[in-house]
Order: C-alpha cells, then structure tokens, then sequence
C-alpha cells in the first residue's frame, strides 16, 4: 500500500509541442528511481494558450503517442493535460495513461472565464476515479481547486491531484488552498505546477507541493526552478489517520446539480 510519484515541474515551451516532449523525454531519462507514475502539469505540451482550435489534437495524435510510448517504456503511469479536439469541440483533457495504453480521462470543469478559457474550451461534467496501487485518486485541473464542492470526499479517494498553470501572482492561493483540501478531505493532496513566463507574459513560480491528510508539507520542488521530484505515500499510515480521527463521520450530505 506505497505509492512512488514523480513530480515534473518544468518551464514550457509556449504552443511547442514538439519540444516539450523532447525536452520532458529528456526530464524523464534523468528519474534514477523506480515510480509507479509520473505526473506533468496542466496542458504541458502547449502552455496555458486560448488558441485551442489550432492547437488540439486527437486522442491518436502524437502527444497521447508519447504518453502511451514513454509509459510504457518506464512501466508507470504518465499523466497530466492537453488540448484534445473532438469535431469542433475542445477540451483540457487530463490523461492518466497506463502501460498497455488503458486511459482514464478528465475533462476540466471549472473553466477560467476571466481569460476567456470558456469561450475556447468546453467544460467537462463528471469527476473520475482512477486506482493505482490500492489508491484510489482524483485527478482535477488549475481553477477546479477554487470550487471546494467539486472536490469534496465522500470516502471515494485518498489522494487528489490537481495539475495546473497557475500564475505566481496567486502563489499564496495556490498553497493555502492545496493545504485546505487536504486537511478538509483527509486526503494526500498534491499540486503540479509549471515555472518561467508564458507567450502571454504571464509567470509562474511552480510550487510544486505535496501535502499529507493532516496539511503538512511531505515534498516540494524549488520555487520558480525546473525539476523532478519523488514522493512516497503510505494508504496505511491515511487509513489510521483516518481511524484515529474520523472527522468524515460529522460531515453534511450534498448533491451537485449542474
């Protein structure tokens, strides 16, 4: 009941491709250990662009390619989103690709209206479950983390995942809603973020963290810099916390009604 995750925190290339997966083949190369699964940001091959109808590709386009190609070749997951177009109609897609190729998908629900990712995107309408080595995750994107609802546990998942583009300006956001979800959900909470400044002048301080169900800090990556870094997460030491204070026992019924 351990789970091994890299976490990528790279400086993308702005509406390239091509050279982000080269320049993340060459990231991954660099991961000495084992991991059951990699985790990249939020439209890690493109950047946080609006130019969705140029950009999109396919689900057999050739960054769902790379992601089947390099998982299965380092025998672990690969995840994290892209622009995917299906008959004029786009979306940020987050992929969970297998070995094997078997995909879990999410599309991203709260779409950012103050940049217009509303009038380029179309939101998705149900969360998803993936399980991988008795965890059971949650996968969500950027702006989702804003909407505590769309996120709240109801015993189905023990680590959320939120990958994302999101600006250094809200940097203190970004962490103290990162913590909250975890101490509120009681669950392993981690955010992949991106670093640099994009094709819009926007900047990124990365901020990559990882939070235990208690809010504290279990790994990070440093702040505005490219890296990788592996955490560990125990389902048994979550499970105990969970026991030992079973805060999920209080909490109110709701129903989300779109």
């Amino acid at each position: 009941m351990e789970l091994k995750l890299a976490i990528v925190q790279p400086d993308i290339i702005w509406e390239d491709i091509d050279a982000n997966l080269h320049a993340l083949s060459i990231k991954l190369e660099g991961i000495e250990a084992d991991v059951d699964a990699v985790i990249l940001p939020e439209l890690f091959t493109t950047g946080f662009t609006m130019r969705s109808r140029e950009l999109a590709e396919g689900m057999d386009g050739k960054s769902i390619s790379w992601m089947q190609m390099t998982s299965d070749r380092y025998g672990c997951v690969i995840a994290g989103s892209l622009i995917i177009g299906h008959q004029d109609t786009y979306f940020n897609r987050f992929i969970w690709m297998e070995p094997g190729g078997r995909i879990t998908m999410y599309d991203k629900r709260h779409l950012f209206s103050i940049s217009g990712e509303d009038e380029h995107y179309s939101c998705g309408q149900s969360n998803t479950i993936t399980e991988i080595n008795t965890f059971r995750v949650r996968p969500l994107i950027c702006y989702d983390l804003r909407f505590p609802v769309w996120s709240r546990n109801t015993g189905a998942y023990d680590l959320l995942l939120y990958v994302a583009n999101w600006p250094a300006v809200r940097r203190d956001v970004w962490i103290s809603l990162l913590k909250a979800r975890a101490i509120e959900n009681q669950a392993f909470v981690i955010g992949v973020n991106r670093v640099g400044r994009d094709g819009m002048g926007i900047e990124y301080s990365g901020d990559s963290l990882a939070y235990n169900a208690k809010g504290q800090i279990i790994a990070s990556l440093p702040v505005r810099e490219e890296g990788v870094k592996v955490v560990d997460l125990s389902l048994q030491e979550l499970m105990e916390f969970r026991q030992k204070f079973p805060v999920w026992k209080d909490a109110d019924e709701f129903e989300i009604k779109d």
